[in-house]
C-alpha cells in the first residue's frame, strides 16, 4: 500500500499563538501617495446581508441582482492629536519622538495629559525635517459618540501620504479637528482591515490544530499528538501541537470591498438594535464579508496594499438592505 502522508495542522506562519497586548491591532505599513490619512478606525458592529445588482465584468452573474453577506463598522469621527517621528538607519525605521500638543479631556481618560501646549516642540522638529524618514500622525477615537456605551478613548498612529514635509503640514493644519471616514475612504474602494480575533482562552491541540483524534487502542491520550519527539535530544520540540491560547491574535485580511459609506444611522438601525451592541450614532460603513472579532472590537482600515483586479471600483448599487429584524 502507499504511504499515508499526513503533514502537519496547524501554520507555523502564525507564531508564536499568544495573546495580543492590546485590543486593537498595530499598523506597520501604510500605503498611499495622497497627502491624507491613510486609515480610518471604527467599531464592528455585526453582519447583515444586502440585495446588490453584481456590476463586476468577471462575474457570470454581471447586471443580475444577488445576496451578499456584510459587515457593519460603525467608525465615529476622530481626532487629530499630534504627530510621531521616524529617523531609519541600516536596519529600518526606529521611533525617535511622539509629540501630542491638542489633547482635551476625553484623552486624559486614556493617558496623563500635559496642560501646556507643545507646539513649540513641534517647532523644533520642523527645523530638522530633514533629518525624519517618516511622519505619523497621532489619532484618538471618539467612542462615545458610537453606540457602544464606552468613553475611554484608543490612542494609535495614522500614515500620511506625501513627502515629510507635507505630512507636517498636514498634521500642524488638523491638529484637534475632526476627521470623518468620508475624508479618508470612499465607495467602491479595497481595503485592508486589522484586528484582534476572538479569544477563544487555553485548548487542547484537536481544536487548537487540527490534530486527529486517535482510536480507542491507542496509547495514553485520545485527544493528543502520537509523538512528541525523539527521546534524544531530550527536549521539547515547539513545532508539536500542544495545548495553548486560542484567539485573541492579531489578523490582518486583505482587499476587503467598501459596499457602502453612510451618515444616516437610521438607514441600517434594526428594530431593537444589532444584538451585542446597540443602535448605530453615527457615520459607518457596509465590507463585503466578515471581520474578526466581537462586536465593539475596534478595527482599523488601511488602503490596500495589494488590491485585486477581480474587484471592481465602482460602488455597487444596492437594492435592499436586511435591517428589519436583529442582525448577529
Amino acid at each position: 500500500m502507499p504511504k499515508i502522508r499526513n503533514p502537519r495542522r496547524g501554520s507555523m506562519q502564525f507564531w508564536p499563538r499568544k495573546r495580543a497586548t492590546r485590543p486593537y491591532a498595530y499598523v506597520r505599513t501604510w500605503t498611499g501617495t495622497e497627502t491624507k490619512l491613510l486609515g480610518f478606525a471604527g467599531y464592528k458592529v455585526g453582519m447583515t446581508h444586502a440585495l446588490i445588482t453584481d456590476s463586476n465584468k468577471f462575474s457570470k452573474t454581471k447586471g443580475e441582482d444577488i445576496s451578499i453577506p456584510l459587515t457593519i463598522i460603525e467608525c465615529p469621527p476622530i481626532k487629530i492629536a499630534g504627530a510621531a517621528f521616524y529617523k531609519k538607519d541600516a536596519y529600518g525605521l526606529h521611533a525617535y519622538s511622539q509629540i501630542l500638543t491638542k489633547t482635551d479631556k476625553e484623552l486624559s481618560r486614556k493617558i496623563s495629559v500635559q496642560k501646556k501646549s507643545n507646539e513649540s516642540k513641534l517647532a523644533e522638529m520642523e527645523k530638522s525635517i530633514n533629518d525624519f524618514a517618516d511622519i505619523r500622525a497621532v489619532v484618538y477615537t471618539q467612542p462615545k459618540d458610537a453606540g457602544i456605551g464606552k468613553k475611554k478613548p484608543e490612542l494609535l498612529e495614522m500614515g500620511i501620504g506625501g513627502s515629510v514635509q507635507d505630512k507636517l503640514n498636514f498634521i500642524k493644519q488638523n491638529l484637534g479637528k475632526e476627521v470623518k471616514v468620508s475624508d479618508v475612504l470612499k465607495e467602491g474602494q479595497q481595503v485592508d482591515i486589522h484586528g484582534i480575533t476572538k479569544g477563544k482562552g487555553l485548548q487542547g491541540p484537536v481544536k487548537r490544530f487540527g490534530v486527529a483524534i486517535r482510536q480507542h487502542k491507542a496509547e495514553k491520550t485520545k485527544r493528543g499528538p502520537a509523538t512528541l519527539g525523539p527521546w534524544h535530544p531530550h527536549h521539547g520540540n515547539y513545532r508539536v501541537p500542544h495545548a495553548g491560547q486560542m484567539g485573541y491574535h492579531q489578523r490582518t485580511e486583505f482587499n476587503k470591498w467598501v459596499v457602502k459609506i453612510g451618515n444616516k444611522p437610521e438607514e441600517i438601525n434594526t428594530n431593537g438594535g444589532f444584538q451585542h451592541y446597540g443602535n448605530v450614532k453615527t457615520d459607518y460603513l457596509l465590507v463585503k464579508g466578515s471581520v474578526m472579532g466581537p462586536s465593539k472590537r475596534m478595527i482599523i482600515l488601511s488602503n490596500a496594499q495589494r488590491p485585486t483586479m477581480k474587484i471592481t471600483s465602482d460602488a455597487p448599487s444596492i437594492q435592499y438592505i436586511n435591517v428589519k429584524t436583529n442582525a448577529q
